[in-house]
């Protein structure tokens, strides 16, 4: 809510007085339902720093949201269930596909399990020892876990995680 003033005088200032700008339109731009299906990116790769960020963020968010901050400042960037939806689908799909990271290696279940216990170590170096413990961080690696391990893609992120709201 803070940045509501700075942003609107920035959207003001291409606006005028305008509600909106729906008459500049992109003649240049023409985008046919191939190319909204397309998931190719050109050099595009899934690597193991990206694996490990989606964990770190959707465990970090899954923890923040079952305190009641659904939208939390993570890495210097506001991050809500949007973010750790898309973390989270992401590593569903790459290890449900066997997907393969830029080093040649398999997106496994096992490079997962690998991976979360030291992802974790540092969350708890970011956020101290102490707020560390007294957040939900087991629980939320737990949920995140049933929703990556799950045979079956869960809708969404969150629901689950309702029964253990306070």
């Amino acid at each position: 809510p803070d940045l509501v003033p700075v942003a609107k005088q920035m959207i003001d200032k291409v606006l005028r007085s305008k509600p909106q700008h729906k008459e500049r339109l992109r003649e240049e731009v023409n985008v046919t339902a191939g190319d909204l299906l397309n998931m190719n990116i050109p050099g595009g790769t899934i690597t193991e720093n990206g694996l490990r960020h989606n964990i770190n963020v959707g465990i970090q968010y899954l923890e923040s949201w079952l305190r009641g901050v659904g939208a939390a400042s993570i890495y210097n960037l506001m991050e809500d269930a949007a973010t750790a939806e898309i973390s989270r689908s992401q590593i569903w799909q790459w290890l449900h596909h066997k997907a393969n990271l830029a080093d040649g290696r398999n997106a496994t279940a096992e490079l997962y399990k690998k991976l979360v216990p030291e992802e974790l170590a540092k969350i708890k170096e970011l956020v101290g020892a102490e707020n560390f413990k007294n957040g939900q961080f087991d629980l939320s690696r737990q949920l995140f876990d049933d929703l990556i391990t799950d045979k079956n893609f869960a809708e969404f992120l969150t629901l689950n995680a309702y029964n253990h709201l306070n």
